[in-house]
């Protein structure tokens, strides 16, 4: 269902690019998807990096953490089918931003619209939005996902 629910969308599910430190990309413990931070990867490459300014563009921000969800589905695919996916529960967004940037929960909604988009009711979730200092490799955003499994 969720493949066929991105093939709808015209997008795809990426190849994930490989840790850049200590960690998994994915752990399933009862009944959870953990996703480590995903940056805005896509083919090996940031599409976005840089903190948030007043006069950068959200749409460019927006569809990086679009990115970041479609990474973290890919994560979460790595420890599960996708039929076990029930739902989406919590995304956590940072997005590295400058101090007059005060429009973090825009940004993130590029990744709660899409986690609709792909699960419907079930996408609807928790959220946290974070301005920081800096991201790892220079990104402008970086997302952790929790996913509810059978």
């Amino acid at each position: 269902m969720i493949l066929k629910r991105l093939s709808d969308l015209g997008l795809s599910l990426p190849t994930l690019s490989p840790p850049i430190a200590s960690y998994v990309p994915s752990v399933r413990d009862n009944g959870i998807v953990y996703v480590s931070g995903q940056l805005p990867l896509k083919d090996g490459q940031l599409l976005l990096t840089g903190a948030m300014t007043s006069v950068r563009s959200l749409e460019e921000a927006q569809a990086a953490m679009r990115q970041c969800f479609l990474n973290a589905l890919a994560a979460a695919l790595l420890v599960c089918n996708e039929s076990e996916l029930k739902r989406v529960l919590r995304l956590g967004a940072f997005v590295s931003s400058s101090p007059d940037f005060t429009d973090q929960h825009k940004v993130a909604n590029g990744a709660s619209d899409l986690a609709r988009e792909i699960f419907g009711d079930a996408g609807v979730h928790a959220r946290a939005a974070v301005g920081v200092s800096s991201l790892p490799l220079n990104a402008n955003v970086e997302l952790e996902v929790y996913f509810s499994v059978s």
